[in-house]
């Protein structure tokens, strides 16, 4: 069974049937899916965000999506920030490309994480590896992790739960754009705060 034939089989219609399955469990299988794909990012998050917002309805859809991929990168985050050290994985951190994305996440911290994690074509699996790796606090990765994954996972189950409103309902669009705004906005505050804080503690 080869990596291409796995890709093929989690199509929307075979997640659907899945969920309806296990229903009996409830949220889990909603949860489950987005959380194995934060450590096989193969798999198409697209398609199980899609699901969940089908079969659970937008807004309990867009919570297991969200539940399911914050934890899940959460997870990734931290056994690469406690073990990304040892010998095993050493090798990454003599990675060029590597060393320059941790630089990155260090010097830029919170803003351009969160703007990273709001689309759905950035290789977040990387994104969480990269900063388990670096020196950024856990406090701002959390805060980019949940309010980045928030924008991009509601703008997918949005699109996914009903897409023709998109061409018939321009308002709501416009909705999802302000969101990302003030969210983005929001979170700069706290970055600030955090580090007037760390600041006061440090002289």
């Amino acid at each position: 069974m080869d990596l291409e034939y796995i890709r093929n089989w989690f199509t929307l219609e075979n997640i659907l049937e899945l969920i309806e399955q296990y229903r009996s469990f409830g949220p889990l299988p909603g949860i489950f899916l987005p959380m194995i794909e934060s450590f096989l990012p193969f798999l198409p998050l697209f398609v199980f965000v899609f699901a969940n917002a089908s079969a659970f309805g937008l807004w309990l859809g867009f919570m297991y999506s969200w539940i399911g991929a914050v934890t899940g990168s959460l997870l990734v985050f931290f056994l690469f920030r406690h073990y990304g050290h040892r010998r095993l994985l050493k090798f990454l951190q003599k990675n060029k490309q590597i060393k320059k994305l941790m630089h990155w996440v260090e010097r830029h911290g919170f803003g351009p994480l969160f703007l990273l994690l709001c689309f759905p074509f950035t290789p977040s699996a990387l994104v969480n590896i990269v900063a388990g790796l670096s020196n950024i606090r856990p406090m701002p990765y959390a805060l980019a992790l949940l309010g980045g994954k928030m924008v991009m996972i509601f703008t997918i189950s949005f699109i996914g739960y009903d897409i023709r409103s998109l061409f018939h309902e321009p308002l709501r669009t416009a909705i999802v754009i302000i969101i990302i705004f003030v969210l983005w906005l929001v979170g700069k505050r706290i970055e600030a705060r955090l580090n007037r804080k760390m600041s006061r503690e440090n002289e």
